[in-house]
């Protein structure tokens, strides 16, 4: 009889190596880390404050909105949601200009982009998601379908694995008018096939919405090439633009003459300063705005996206694989003994950027981590997140957040 062990678990200086030898770890200077002491293993939550978004917020503070008031919308403000959007879309999304605007929250993007796809399908009944998908989507897609007496049908998937082709497949069907599923699971990081789940949902005359809260500044994706129809993410994870930023949305530039959305507001009217009677839309990703832009979460999350684009998608991607690849080892031979068991899909393929780990206890676990000076993620029932931003997590962080967790247990 073979008796098995587990494989050793990788000593600290192996962590402090792959620091030394890490492309991206400068970057993690360009950031305000006040506790040096601190193990921050939630960036896929919020992201940590970037130094130049404290400077470029003081300057619009003092100058742009103290000295020059009311002339900075014409000087600068006013183009703000499309300048960051194309910003976002070509350096992380695989976008063209014209087709990422910042917008509201990443619940009311997802409102106005479903709305807008239901009114492009008249007649058909049904909307398609899965029951793991983050509950704003869910919600979102309920109270549509509330509204309008449609049908929502559910996939029911593995928790640990996306969302397969073959499943959207067999849910959608000439009924369905709307797909909307998210990228990275918010949950266990599972990565969804966007391009062959668009081609399905496409095969059966439906639109697709995807999220990318968990993917922008994480994992790249090709919108355009894949043949999206519309997408929409926050800003406040992987791209640090803070707490509350505003998200974003993309249009594929063949839907924008042909796609309503429904708060129609004073930004997306041509010609914003007429003051005119009635609502005539804007031309291109533009009709997708609505009120004010919200100027100080607008230069943040601008920033955020420029780090993200100065140090690469597919660099950051790397270190995501390699981030979660070495939890994964070390979690597999110091937790797993422990009673902890992996929910994320083990192929770095099929993975974004965080590892959630399975323990009955994780609640508490999570908690009394973060009185020993490491901030995780709880998810219920029983899953703790480690939330891995390439740009600011080291490998030691990794190395202490898992070894705290393992004197706990």
């Amino acid at each position: 009889m073979t008796t098995t062990h587990p494989a050793p678990a990788p000593a600290r200086d192996r962590a402090d190596a792959l620091d030394a030898s890490d492309p991206l770890a400068s970057f993690r200077e360009r950031f305000l880390v006040p506790d040096p002491e601190l193990v921050y293993l939630d960036g896929n939550s919020l992201g940590r404050l970037p130094l130049a978004t404290r400077d470029r917020l003081a300057h619009a503070i003092e100058h742009e909105w103290g000295e020059r008031l009311i002339r900075s919308w014409e000087e600068r403000w006013l183009t703000l949601p499309e300048e960051i959007g194309d910003l976002i879309g070509a350096s992380m999304l695989g976008a063209a200009p014209g087709q990422v605007a910042l917008a509201d929250s990443t619940t009311v993007c997802l409102f106005k982009l479903g709305s807008a796809a239901l009114d492009a399908r008249p007649g058909r009944t049904e909307i398609v998601t899965d029951v793991d998908n983050f509950p704003t989507d869910r919600y979102v897609l309920e109270g549509l379908a509330a509204q309008r007496g449609l049908t929502v049908r559910w996939i029911h998937g593995d928790p640990i694995d996306a969302v397969r082709a073959d499943q959207v497949a067999e849910a959608v069907g000439p009924q369905t008018a709307l797909v909307l599923l998210s990228h990275v699971s918010y949950r266990s990081a599972a990565l969804a096939d966007v391009a062959a789940i668009t081609r399905v949902a496409h095969d059966a005359g439906a639109l697709v919405l995807w999220d990318l809260c968990h993917t922008v500044g994480s994992v790249p994706v090709e919108l355009d090439s894949a043949g999206v129809d519309l997408a929409a993410g926050c800003t406040y994870k992987y791209l640090n633009g803070g707490p509350g930023a505003p998200a974003f949305l993309y249009v594929r530039a063949e839907h924008q003459e042909a796609l309503r959305q429904p708060i129609w507001g004073w930004i997306g009217r041509h010609d914003t300063f007429a003051m005119a009677p009635g609502y005539e839309r804007a031309p291109g990703i533009r009709s997708m705005l609505s009120g004010t832009p919200p100027v100080l979460g607008l230069v943040a999350v601008q920033e955020g996206a420029r780090l993200s684009a100065e140090a690469g998608i597919d660099a950051i991607r790397a270190k995501g694989i390699a981030l979660t690849e070495f939890a994964i080892e070390v979690c597999d031979a110091v937790l797993a003994p422990l009673g902890v068991t992996l929910a994320s899909p083990r192929d770095p393929a099929r993975r974004g950027a965080h590892v959630a780990l399975a323990h009955p206890r994780a609640r508490e676990l999570c908690a009394r981590l973060a009185r020993h000076g490491v901030i995780t993620d709880f998810r219920t029932p029983d899953l703790l997140r480690l939330g891995l931003s390439p740009l600011t997590t080291r490998f030691t962080d990794v190395w202490d957040g898992i070894d705290a967790l393992r004197r706990l247990l």
